[in-house]
């Protein structure tokens, strides 16, 4: 089985949330998941359920603030394996290219 999920944490504060972002992912070095961050958040890989929670509680409490925002969007596959680039490979086959574009400026 994989659960992929996709992950949001950040301090409410009026700052740039870099840094504090930056400790949630570093968090997530502790656990056996693989991830990639992009702009809006991280995608997760984990084996079960219960190793993908650990890891995003622990990114979660590696913010420091008064106030932490975590979103958390879980695909867990009970009855089969499927990565995050599967997911995206499938698109991109239903394409005929990539599912990526740079905006022109």
């Amino acid at each position: 089985m994989t659960v992929i999920a996709l992950l949001s944490v950040a301090p409410v504060v009026e700052d740039s949330m870099s840094g504090e972002v930056a400790k949630a992912v570093a968090a997530l070095d502790d656990f056996d998941v693989s991830y990639e961050t992009n702009p809006m958040g991280t995608v997760i890989e984990a084996e079960d359920i219960d190793t993908l929670l650990d890891a995003v509680g622990a990114a979660h409490k590696a913010v420091d603030g008064d106030r932490v925002s975590t979103f958390l969007k879980i695909d867990d596959k009970r009855t089969s394996r499927q990565t995050a680039r599967d997911k995206v490979d499938a698109v991109e086959e239903h394409l005929g290219r990539e599912a990526r574009r740079e905006r022109e400026e």
